[in-house]
């Protein structure tokens, strides 16, 4: 069974951080589980996303970005409620199913792009997931999967409208 934590509130740290609470992680942690899924609410609203638990300045922090404060209409200063949960996921990201049926369409590309580190991956499926459009989402994979072939390694010129 995947672990879950109790609810327990929390208030932003910046524009674009929480700081967490030690004892709802400790089993994360514990687990070695640097990323999880979490869930915050706010009024009768509520967001899940992928977050990475970060320890900076002696204090536990997850990213909560602007989009998604907005999505639940979180006041700055408020504080929310904020679940974590283990996260199960491949890549701890989700995948949009653009992305999938490109990458299992070109078996070369996909060996590469498997070599990667687990962050270069986030950072590739995040690039592609941005998009709202499929036919976008599919354009974008199919400009990372070409420049894979050609031996290009370096994000950002794998996302490159021109290199």
């Amino acid at each position: 069974m995947p672990l879950r934590s109790n609810t327990f509130t929390v208030s932003l740290a910046g524009s674009h951080s929480i700081i967490l609470p030690e004892s709802p992680l400790q089993p994360f942690l514990e687990n070695e589980h640097a990323r999880v899924m979490a869930i915050a609410s706010y009024q009768g609203k509520s967001v899940t996303f992928h977050t990475a638990l970060k320890q900076y300045q002696g204090t536990y922090r997850a990213t909560f970005g602007k989009r998604l404060q907005k999505e639940i209409g979180l006041d700055p200063e408020a504080t929310f409620e904020l679940q974590l949960m283990e996260d199960t996921s491949k890549y701890g990201v989700e995948v949009p199913e653009e992305f999938e049926a490109v990458m299992e369409s070109d078996p070369e590309a996909f060996e590469i792009f498997e070599s990667f580190t687990d962050g270069k991956k986030r950072s590739l499926i995040y690039f592609v997931k941005r998009f709202t459009v499929s036919q976008t989402r599919i354009d974008k994979t199919l400009l990372i999967t070409d420049r894979l072939k050609l031996g290009v390694r370096d994000t950002r010129d794998l996302v490159k409208a021109k290199l």
